[in-house]
């Protein structure tokens, strides 16, 4: 330990962090031995490059943004209909499609002690569970074991699984089901000096549902994706009780026309709705932020009134394996986020603030589509598919959650 803590102590002073040992000598051995860890597998001139990205101001005019095609779901005719949902069913029973659940965070806007997928929706069933009967309706309608692979955190995974411990995993195959952490990255101030929390380790945050691409490879899950015989991956959301990932029209649509990629999308509210739109930019797929489209580009409309830019992106996406594979080589960029953190400063003093502060770095799962030459996008019904549980009440709440899928239910 002598030789590693001198090795730690020189990267620091090479690159200006040595606050980071702060509380170093009142730990015991075994936090030390943690601390020491975690500080060796920071990439250092990684963070060095982030930290100068935030002094750059982020410039899209040279972009060429333009509108992208879609389907609509609900305007396809018979024919296709049947066409494209044989030839997903097809590739269900042969056992190539699985499950991706991003479920890494807590349930603290919410009220609820735990992982956001132990909240409890519909009587007593939790999100966890609504996602699981859609599995088990699928193994029952194709007769095939769909795998489930669920991505959580540091700070959940533990709870997660015991929770499916004790939950007997709800009567699906346990070997089915595959856990893995997302990454982390280590928060910055405004000085670039990495934070430390309040036990004197390094302050680190979940870097962005973009994450997750990076989470598979580097936990192998690509070689165990492939052991199954796996060719689609669909990727979505534990906060969304009605999403349909076993969906044999999409995974037709998307096989049959030779797209890598697809998204699920919903017609925005109305133009100042704060959500990201699909687009094509510089002819690549992509997605347009609120915070980036101009007021006069979010009101643009068609010759038949719709809006140009009105496809929302909802975390409703399917990838190919391929895909997958390619982004092994091209890793996707991050962005920062100011925000408010505690933490130790390199003088030792506890920083309480009462205003954004501090840096966090996230990628986003969009970025990935600009790797792709075309992608499909499927427009779909929001009261069909969409029932976010996102904060404790108003929109997007437990309340209106619960009304779309009691509703669904009802009607289908």
């Amino acid at each position: 330990m002598v030789e590693k803590e001198q090795s730690v102590r020189e990267k620091l002073a090479k690159y200006g962090q040595e606050h980071l040992l702060l509380k170093y000598d009142s730990m015991s051995e075994n936090e030390k031995e943690l601390l020491l860890n975690q500080i060796l597998e920071i990439n250092f001139e990684q963070i060095l490059e982030l930290y100068e990205n935030t002094k750059k101001e982020i410039q899209f005019g040279e972009d060429k943004i333009e509108p992208i095609e879609y389907i609509d779901k609900n305007k396809l005719n018979e024919n296709d209909r049947d066409k494209y949902t044989k030839i997903g069913e097809e590739i269900i029973k042969a056992g190539k499609l699985g499950f991706i659940t991003m479920a890494g965070g807590q349930g603290t806007r919410l009220g609820h002690k735990g992982p956001k997928g132990t909240f409890k929706l519909i009587g007593e069933k939790t999100l966890f569970q609504l996602i699981c009967e859609t599995l088990i309706e699928g193994k029952n309608k194709y007769g095939v074991n769909i795998p489930w692979y669920i991505m959580t955190s540091r700070e959940n995974n533990d709870d997660t699984v015991a929770f499916f411990e004790k939950e007997n995993y709800f009567g699906y195959p346990k070997d089915c089901v595959v856990f893995f952490k997302q990454g982390e990255l280590p928060m910055i101030s405004e000085k670039g000096k990495i934070l430390l929390d309040k036990d004197g380790f390094v302050k680190q945050a979940a870097d962005g549902h973009g994450g997750i691409f990076e989470a598979i490879i580097k936990n192998n899950l690509l070689e165990d994706m492939k052991n199954r015989g796996l060719e689609w991956l669909f990727i979505g959301g534990v906060d969304n009780c009605l999403v349909k990932m076993c969906d044999p029209l999409f995974i037709g649509l998307t096989a049959e026309n030779n797209y890598l990629a697809a998204g699920k999308s919903l017609v925005k509210a109305n133009p100042a709705e704060r959500v990201g739109v699909f687009c094509k930019r510089n002819g690549r797929p992509s997605v347009i932020e609120y915070t980036e489209i101009s007021k006069e580009m979010s009101e643009m409309t068609d010759k038949n009134g719709e809006l140009l830019y009105g496809e929302a992106h909802v975390l409703m996406n399917m990838f190919n394996i391929k895909a997958l594979e390619n982004l092994e080589k091209n890793k996707l960029p991050y962005h920062s986020a100011f925000k408010k953190a505690e933490f130790y400063d390199e003088k030792g003093n506890w920083i309480v603030p009462d205003s954004p502060n501090a840096y966090k770095f996230e990628s986003f799962i969009f970025d990935a589509f600009s790797n792709l030459d075309k992608m499909l996008i499927m427009r779909v019904k929001r009261e069909e598919e969409f029932a976010p549980v996102k904060n404790a009440e108003g929109t997007d709440s437990p309340e209106t959650a619960r009304k779309l899928y009691n509703d669904y239910i009802v009607n289908r």
